[in-house]
Parts: structure tokens; C-alpha cells; sequence
């Protein structure tokens, strides 16, 4: 997503003439190009896919709706064991229309969890939680912090659900980094990945993400939390901004690659 305006191919071209040893892809322009064509597409490029988003919002309360979301998941798990991807990331879902209950949405995501990790696991595939800031409570994910997507992760094995660690949402937690530690003890930390915190941020926030460098946050003692909870796998980065968009995706790769460099390896 940080350079959707490329094509697939030219995404893997670009990744394979900087050195970019993996992509996280999105379902979306992996089902327009084809799941079994963008699987040989990479795997040919010598490339590996790190994660697939995004599965989840379960929070429904029509039963149409939840298996309708059920079914939708157990083809991105699909998807994600044909791409040769172990991990399927969660966006979990926000509040049904009229509904004020956040205790009762995240229910409904474990009880989701409970029907899709043995699927999910059968296919060689972990479900990655992800924590998503506040401000998306209402509309994206009723789970907010990091402690909250363990106390969901938890309940069902390590290799079937862990997280999703993402600087963006949980960068002001300052409670974030103990619970860093508490996912990798239990071997939970499937995907860590980064975007930066930049204000103000655009009218309806999805697309507030700043490149790396550009924000508030400290990347490279988000870096250093991951490695010492025992971390070791890619780490993504992950930006939805509409003026990186706009730019040559070619241009913005390579100036992201260098941002990774200089910001979080030092």
C-alpha cells in the first residue's frame, strides 16, 4: 500500500533493483492481477510475501453478516497459504451501526477467532491481531492497544493467533513496549511494521500515515522493543498517504528503503 500506484509487476521490479527482499501485499490488487499469477510473480522474482492484509472486521451482529465475514476470511487464508505467506493480518472490525457496546464486539471477535484459527492453522497460517489507534475504535477496530489484542490472542495457541506490532497505532501506549515483551515471550509477535506519526492529520485520518522520518516517533527504540522481545522476521513498512501517492512509486520505494536505513537501522 505505501506505493499502490504501482502495478504488481512493477512493484516487484522496483523491490528486486533496490534489494528488497520481501513485499506485504494487499488482497485487493493481489485478486485483480490473480492470488495464482501474483504467487509465481514473486516467487520468480526471487521475493518473498511477508504478510497478507487484511482480514477481520467480525464484529457484525447479523448472523448473514458473520458468516458472510467468516467466509470471506477463510478465503484470505486461502489466499495467504497460495502466496506462501504465514501470516494473515487482522483489521478486527468497529462498532455495528447504532451499537455502543465494545465489550460485546470484541466478543464477537473471539468468537470468530475461535472458528478461524483451526482453519487458519490447517493451512499454515497465523492470524495477526492488529491494534488499531484509538480513533479508528468506532468505525475500523473496537481493539485499540496492544494489551487488549493479547487478551483476545491469548485465549487460542501461539501459532494460531498472535499481533501485529505497528508503530502508528500504538507509538503514544506507554504501556506498549511491557506488552512487546509480553507478545514475544509467548512467541505472539507476527508482523511488526512501521509508518510514521505526523499532524495535522487529513480530513478522515485513514490516510495520515507519514513516511518515515517525517513524524514523532522514535523508530529505532521501536526496533530495539521487537529485537529484545526476541523478534527476528521482516518488518514492513506501511504508509496510506495521498501525497506519496501522487509521486512517482518508484521514487517514493527508493526514498523509503533510504528511510529505513538512515531511521530505524542506523
Amino acid at each position: 500500500m505505501t506505493v499502490k500506484q504501482l502495478s504488481l509487476p512493477e512493484l516487484v521490479d522496483a523491490c528486486v533493483r533496490l534489494g528488497v527482499p520481501g513485499v506485504g501485499l494487499w488482497r485487493e490488487p493481489v485478486q485483480s492481477y490473480g492470488v495464482e499469477a501474483t504467487a509465481k510473480l514473486v516467487r520468480d522474482a526471487g521475493l518473498t510475501v511477508t504478510t497478507l492484509c487484511r482480514g477481520g472486521f467480525f464484529t457484525a451482529i447479523d448472523p448473514a453478516e458473520r458468516e458472510q465475514a467468516l467466509a470471506d476470511n477463510r478465503r484470505a487464508i486461502d489466499e495467504a497459504a497460495t502466496l506462501g505467506t504465514d501470516t494473515l493480518v487482522l483489521v478486527s472490525g468497529g462498532l455495528p451501526a447504532g451499537s455502543r457496546d465494545l465489550h460485546g464486539a470484541r466478543e464477537r471477535i473471539a468468537d470468530a477467532l475461535a472458528e478461524l484459527g483451526p482453519y487458519a492453522e490447517s493451512h499454515g497460517v497465523r492470524l495477526a491481531i492488529e491494534p488499531l489507534h484509538p480513533m479508528y475504535a468506532s468505525d475500523r477496530c473496537v481493539v485499540s492497544t496492544l494489551a487488549q489484542a493479547l487478551d483476545l490472542a491469548e485465549r487460542f495457541p501461539a501459532h494460531q493467533v498472535g499481533v501485529a506490532v505497528d508503530t502508528y497505532h500504538i507509538w503514544w501506549d506507554d504501556r506498549a513496549p511491557d506488552q512487546i515483551a509480553r507478545a514475544g515471550a509467548a512467541g505472539r509477535i507476527h508482523t511488526f511494521q512501521l509508518a510514521d506519526w505526523t499532524t495535522p492529520l487529513p480530513e478522515g485520518v485513514l490516510n495520515g500515515r507519514g513516511q518515515i522520518g517525517d513524524g514523532s516517533i522514535d523508530m529505532r527504540e521501536w526496533k530495539g522493543y521487537v529485537e529484545a522481545a526476541g523478534y527476528t522476521s521482516p518488518i514492513e513498512v506501511e504508509l496510506f498517504n495521498e501525497r506519496l501517492w501522487a509521486r512517482d512509486g518508484r521514487e517514493v520505494l527508493a526514498e523509503t528503503a533510504e528511510r529505513f536505513v538512515s531511521y530505524v537501522v542506523g
